[in-house]
């Protein structure tokens, strides 16, 4: 059964193209994880992401750790598919294999 949550964060990850789930705000993050994939995004020059900040809703954490079977925050998806963590992010990042999955929302060389 998809819960109100669940299918919040659903309409979220299908609905944006990008959307990272992060401790804070896109421009002031609340942890180091969440800053880090701020930054990547950045670095890429990817401008359309919707950051959300897990602080607004109780519910978040406990509904986005049921949602993508992953335990941690942040959490990014591309395009409705769940992608990872911060870690996962930094190590495609510096393969250039983020730059590559994200096609033309990546804007910078």
């Amino acid at each position: 059964m998809t819960t109100d949550i669940q299918q919040f964060i659903q309409t979220q990850v299908t609905s944006n193209p990008v959307v990272l789930y992060i401790k804070g705000t896109a421009k002031f993050p609340q942890c180091g994880f969440s800053s880090r994939v701020v930054q990547i995004m950045n670095m890429l020059g990817v401008k359309d992401f919707l950051a959300v900040n897990v602080f607004e809703n109780q519910l978040l954490v406990p509904g986005l750790v049921e949602y993508a079977s992953w335990p941690t925050l942040p959490q990014c998806y591309v395009r409705g598919e769940f992608i990872g963590g911060c870690d996962i992010l930094t190590e495609m990042y510096q393969s250039g294999e983020l730059k590559q999955l994200l096609g033309d929302l990546a804007t910078a060389e």
